[in-house]
């Protein structure tokens, strides 16, 4: 069979290498998988051949239990991904403007760099447990007009403020990571500083600071399960639930497979990200 026009014909050698590689990566294939295998199956022989796994299976893998607590785990999980979704939206905004600010220069903006700074350090050290506590149960106990009493609501704009103040950390070494040249080029083509960070400056900080950003959000969804303290009824609070009525500790598995399921496609993602970045900048 001859060569398309204008393909080019690789030479023996070429051939060779190339068939030796594809040779190679399928024996690392089969060399993978046959060791995962074989880890999987001492390890499960090893937990099934234990004095205790037949009440174990009983308490945490019971079938009947998994499948009758399904649908309220489910329901729950909807309204962890309805808070993620607008948490996600609110810290991206928040840490922004925040990351925006800590970067201003000039000694008349001193005030307000010297607020997102005790913005960020208040909320970077302040457990995420004891900040839904604190707000959670303490803006309700003021009694204030217009404060909002839902606990997913409260929830919500908590996670926000305490993730806000690592993503705004995030985007401000995106920031500062851009060469001093490309704010002089953008303010020598008539710019203002305003246009410049817009245009110029924030776009390439964003594309930087990608990977490590998606890695916050999949931290973000297994920490919007912590909303359960609150007594917000979400997939955790609901597998509670259901454990109690049922004593039996298998919904808590439910919930916890689904939030595995939940973060998978943006871990990957998040890998997917990085590698291409790693490429562009010539690591790999």
């Amino acid at each position: 069979m001859s060569a398309a026009p204008g393909a080019t014909e690789l030479s023996p050698l070429a051939r060779e290498r190339l068939a030796y590689r594809r040779s190679r990566a399928r024996r690392s294939t089969l060399v993978a998988f046959t060791s995962t295998l074989v880890f999987a199956v001492v390890v499960g022989v090893g937990i099934a051949s234990s004095p205790g796994w037949p009440r174990v299976r009983e308490t945490f893998f019971d079938p009947h239990a998994a499948w009758a607590s399904l649908p309220a785990v489910l329901d729950g999980l909807w309204l962890n991904i309805r808070v993620l979704v607008v948490a996600e939206i609110g810290i991206l905004v928040l840490g922004l403007v925040i990351a925006v600010l800590r970067t201003l220069r000039g000694p008349v903006f001193l005030p307000v760099r010297a607020l997102a700074t005790g913005y960020v350090d208040l909320f970077r050290g302040l457990p995420l447990l004891i900040a839904l506590y604190l707000i959670g149960f303490g803006l309700p106990a003021l009694r204030l007009t217009g404060v909002p009493t839902d606990t997913a609501v409260l929830g919500t704009v908590t996670l926000i403020l305490v993730y806000s103040a690592y993503v705004a950390e995030v985007f401000r070494a995106g920031i500062e990571s851009i060469h001093p040249s490309q704010r002089a080029a953008a303010r020598s083509l008539g710019l203002n500083h305003r246009q410049s960070m817009r245009l110029v400056v924030l776009p390439q900080a964003v594309r930087r600071v990608l990977p490590p950003l998606l890695n916050d959000f999949v931290a973000l969804q297994k920490d919007v399960g912590l909303i359960s303290v609150l007594g917000a009824v979400d997939a955790i609070r609901a597998a509670q639930i259901e454990s109690a009525r049922t004593f039996n500790f298998t919904p808590y598995v439910v919930a916890a497979l689904l939030f595995v399921l939940l973060a998978i496609p943006t871990g990957r993602v998040a890998d997917a990200v990085a590698a291409r970045a790693a490429r562009r900048q010539g690591w790999s």
